[in-house]
C-alpha cells in the first residue's frame, strides 16, 4: 500500500495541473466580463499605472491577462457624502483618470460603448474598458447630466449606493420613496432611451422591482449574490433572481466579505456601521483628501476573508438552478472589496473559479457564458450596439 499512496498523489497532482490548463484555456477563449472593478479609484487616487504589476491592489493589465478577465467595467464610484455638484465633479475627475489611461496605453486598452466594440477589442488583444457610473447622486436629479455622462462613453449607472437618493431607495439605508418616484422612473425611461444599462445592486427591493416594472430593456445586478446562500440586504433572493430572468438580466457574483459566505457578515455589518457615520462637512480639495484617505485604508486593509472559491459556486449553482445559465456573470468587485474569498485574492486567480466550475461539472459552453457571454447579450439588446 505505501508504494500506491505516491502513485495516487502523483496522479492527482497531474490531473490538477490538467485542470488548471484545460481552465486557463477557457479564460482565454471567453469574452471576460466582469461586470464591476473599483480599479479607476486607485489611478485617480494613486496615479497608478495600471500596465505595470502592482504591488498592491487586485487589478493590473498583466493580472487582468492572466485572469482572462478583458473587459470590466470601470466604476466610476462617488461616495455619498459627495453631495449635488461635488458628485459631479468626482465623477468627472474618475472620467478624467480614465481617460488617462486610455491615453497612456492606446496599444493596450480602448473605451467600448456596445457589444461589437468589445468583441472587437478583445480580438485585437487589447482590454476593453466599458464605463459605470455607480450611485444616482452622481447625476445630481438632472437628466442633462445624466445625457453628458452618456456622450462621455459612459454606458450603465447603478441607481443608488449606500444611502438613499433624491429619487431612490438603497438597500442599506431606511425606506423614504417607497421604492422609485416620478423622477426616477423618468430615469430609467432615459437610460432605455439612449442605450445605457440599468443597474439595479445596491437598491432596496422595492426600487428592484419597480425599476424592472419601469424597464423596456433588460436590467443587470452588477455585483450582488444570492440572500438565500447569506442572508445581506444587498443580496438578491431566489423570487428577484426569477423576475431578473424573465426580464432578461444577468447578475453578476459579488466576491465580497458576507456577500458569499454568512462567516464573514459580522465583517461586513461593520464595515458599514463605520460608513454609516456622520459624513464629513467639507467640499472642494478636503473633501478629495479625505475620501483618497479612505481608499488608502481599504487598500491597507485588504486581506483574505473566510469565504472560498467552493461557496463561490455554491452561490453560481444555486443561482443558475433559480435563473437559469443565460442570466449568471460575474460581477467580483475587485478593488472595491476588503476581503475576497480564499483563492481569489485578485483578477489574476480567476482560472480557479473556472477549475471549480469544471469540477462541479459545467460544461465549457456554459462557463463562457458566466464569463462574460451572458453580459454580451444583455449589452447588445441595450445598446443597440
Amino acid at each position: 500500500m505505501r508504494f500506491l499512496l505516491p502513485a495516487f498523489a502523483i496522479a492527482l497532482t497531474v490531473q490538477a495541473q490538467d485542470d488548471m490548463a484545460r481552465a486557463r484555456r477557457i479564460s482565454a477563449e471567453a469574452i471576460g466580463i466582469d461586470s464591476h472593478i473599483d480599479t479607476i479609484q486607485h489611478v485617480l487616487v494613486d496615479g497608478v499605472d495600471l500596465a505595470k504589476r502592482l504591488p498592491n491592489g487586485m487589478v493590473d493589465f498583466p493580472r487582468m491577462r492572466e485572469g482572462g478577465m478583458k473587459a470590466p467595467f470601470f466604476a466610476l464610484w462617488v461616495p455619498v457624502y459627495y453631495k449635488g455638484a461635488e458628485a459631479v465633479r468626482r465623477t468627472l475627475d474618475l472620467r478624467d483618470a480614465m481617460q488617462s489611461v486610455l491615453d497612456a496605453h492606446p496599444d493596450q486598452i480602448e473605451l467600448a460603448t456596445g457589444a461589437g466594440d468589445i468583441e472587437r477589442i478583445v480580438k485585437s488583444k487589447k482590454l476593453a474598458a466599458f464605463l459605470a457610473i455607480e450611485g444616482g447622486h452622481q447625476i445630481d436629479d438632472d437628466l442633462a447630466v445624466l445625457r453628458t455622462y452618456y456622450r462621455m462613453g459612459i454606458r450603465a449607472m447603478t441607481l443608488t449606493h449606500f444611502k438613499n437618493n433624491n429619487w431612490a431607495d438603497s438597500s442599506t439605508d431606511k425606506p423614504e420613496h417607497n421604492g422609485l418616484t416620478p423622477f426616477g422612473k423618468d430615469v430609467i425611461r432615459e437610460m432605455n432611451r439612449l442605450g445605457m444599462l440599468v443597474d439595479v445592486s445596491h437598491v432596496s427591493d422595492k426600487t428592484f422591482y419597480d425599476a424592472l416594472a419601469v424597464s423596456t430593456k433588460p436590467v443587470i445586478v452588477s455585483h450582488s449574490s444570492s440572500r438565500a446562500i447569506s442572508d445581506i440586504p444587498r443580496n438578491v433572493t431566489d423570487d428577484m433572481l426569477r423576475a431578473l430572468a424573465k426580464n432578461g438580466g444577468v447578475i453578476g457574483i459579488n466576491f465580497g466579505e458576507g456577500f458569499i459566505s454568512p462567516k464573514d457578515v459580522a465583517a461586513l455589518q461593520a464595515a458599514i456601521t463605520t460608513y454609516s457615520g456622520a459624513p464629513p462637512n467639507l467640499t472642494g480639495k478636503l473633501l478629495d483628501d479625505y475620501a483618497n484617505n479612505e481608499f488608502r485604508k481599504d487598500l491597507r486593509d485588504m486581506k483574505t476573508g473566510l469565504a472560498t472559491i467552493s461557496d463561490v459556486v455554491d452561490h453560481i449553482d444555486h443561482m443558475v438552478k433559480v435563473a437559469g445559465i443565460d442570466h449568471i456573470g460575474i460581477g467580483s468587485d475587485f478593488d472595491g472589496i476588503t476581503s475576497p474569498p480564499e483563492g481569489l485574492a485578485d483578477i489574476s486567480k480567476m482560472p480557479s473559479l473556472v477549475a471549480a466550475l469544471l469540477k462541479r461539472g459545467y460544461s465549457e459552453p456554459d462557463i463562457k457564458k458566466i464569463l462574460g457571454g451572458n453580459y454580451l447579450r444583455v449589452i447588445r439588446e441595450v445598446t443597440g450596439r
